[in-house]
């Protein structure tokens, strides 16, 4: 595709809320508008509320980026596969539906690699080649970026830490992809208010508040919090080896806590890794919810090289 000018609209869907603006070159996010997601009433409304917000920021603008949850073939933009966060999305034409509406270029992509891209550009990552993102929040999403450019894989997984099986005893709570044992289901937000209310039954506080009692001193929230941290950082630990990367930059709601979470996971990370690993910089996220609205702005530059070069394969 023939590379947009600016301003261009960056979307992120999401499984409470659909969340879009217009996207400036320099990362400037202006007239953001946001609205809940219609997660119970299908598809085909989630992708009306979407079109919707795009019509009223079209004019003028240049190009769609969307961040989508579940795994997204980027060719088609069509949602391949995804959880039950938003039901029957998959098999959704989400580029399909916006040029229709709009008549304006678009591109779609899974919403951590976004979000990634976001760093990537125009935040924590910036001038970093090869990075590992985490993002913790509802769930354990992950992206990677190797140089320069995120890395989607043959079957557009790659990234997808939230699904790596912890080591040793679990919760017996269930991923979102219907497993038990994965890092999400011990990691997530969810997971934690889950751990802190324990087997009582009775509903206890949201992670806002674990985290409020945590700063305050209290044992068990910093326990609880310290612990999901220490599985994330010591089951990242493999994946670091792995891949080497320049930094490890750790987003979404969770990591919002700060160094409650970061802590444990950070000292847990380098007890595992290889030597010349330990010095790894991990840092936090730095563009908030203007990360997924700017690397979706951004997607045709990242995905101008591996579109073209795929296609000259198949002539």
């Amino acid at each position: 595709m023939t590379v947009p000018g600016w301003p261009r609209i960056g979307v992120d869907i999401g499984g409470t809320k659909i969340a879009a603006a217009r996207v400036e070159r320099d990362g400037t996010v202006t007239d953001r508008r946001v609205r809940a997601t219609p997660a119970t009433s299908g598809a085909a409304r989630v992708l009306a509320s979407v079109l919707d917000l795009v019509r009223e920021l079209a004019p003028g603008t240049t190009f769609v980026g969307i961040g989508a949850p579940g795994t997204v073939d980027v060719r088609t933009g069509i949602v391949r596969s995804a959880t039950d966060l938003l039901p029957g999305w998959a098999g959704t034409a989400i580029a399909t539906g916006v040029r229709a509406a709009t008549g304006l270029p678009a591109l779609v992509d899974n919403d951590v690699n976004v979000a990634a891209l976001g760093e990537l550009r125009r935040g924590a990552a910036a001038g970093h080649a090869a990075i590992l993102y985490v993002s913790v929040g509802t769930g354990v999403g992950g992206a990677l970026a190797l140089d320069g450019r995120v890395v989607r894989g043959a079957r557009g997984t790659a990234g997808e830490v939230g699904h790596l099986s912890v080591a040793g005893p679990t919760s017996t709570r269930r991923c979102a992809c219907g497993r038990i044992g994965h890092v999400e289901a011990v990691a997530s937000g969810p997971a934690i208010e889950a751990a802190y209310r324990g087997d009582s039954g009775v509903p206890g506080p949201d992670l806002r508040e674990i985290a409020r009692r945590a700063a305050a001193g209290e044992a068990r929230a910093r326990e609880v919090i310290g612990h999901a941290a220490a599985v994330l950082g010591r089951t990242l630990a493999g994946l670091v080896c792995a891949l080497d990367p320049d930094l490890l930059v750790m987003g979404g709601g969770v990591t919002g806590i700060g160094e409650a979470f970061i802590g444990p996971l950070t000292e847990a990370l380098r007890g595992e890794v290889l030597p010349p690993l330990r010095e790894l910089p991990v840092r936090t996220a730095s563009l908030g919810l203007d990360a997924p609205l700017i690397g979706a702005a951004l997607l045709p530059e990242d995905l101008a090289f591996s579109l073209h070069s795929n296609e000259s394969e198949r002539t």
